[in-house]
């Protein structure tokens, strides 16, 4: 199976929250996780600002360290599609479209615990989402 994780989801994995052992058992070897690399930024970005530089750079390394594919590639099609979620669904925040159009670019599933954003998805039909909690 092949999910893309968005922030919160790598989140609760890096805080041990409620969760963490779905996102554990998704890294494993026999699944393919992916996320987009602009993530880690937001992640980095919360762990500094909560913890220092130093509890930033042990999240991302972490992270690295899980084989999680960190996708940078942003061609037209791509971000026309996130464009499109986003204009659709204003409410889901711009990484979270980003997130969106990779999972469906890679016929994937979406990795969450954000139910405020991703309920009205699921319940459209927009998406398959496998919420952590």
């Amino acid at each position: 199976m092949t999910f893309a994780l968005d922030g919160s989801a790598m989140i609760a994995f890096l805080r041990d929250e409620p969760g963490a052992e779905v996102v554990a058992l998704l890294t494993d070897p026999s699944q393919t996780c992916f996320a987009r690399a602009i993530i880690l930024c937001e992640l980095f970005y919360d762990f500094r600002r909560a913890e220092g530089e130093g509890a930033a750079l042990d999240a991302i390394q972490t992270l690295v360290g899980l084989r999680i594919v960190f996708r940078e590639d942003m061609d037209s099609p791509f971000w026309q599609e996130a464009g499109r979620v986003k204009a659709d669904h204003r409410r889901v925040s711009l990484a979270d479209c980003l997130c969106i159009a990779l999972a469906r670019r890679l016929n994937g599933e979406v990795v969450t615990c954000d139910h405020h954003e991703f309920d009205p998805l699921v319940a459209a039909g927009v998406l398959t989402v496998r919420f952590i909690r």
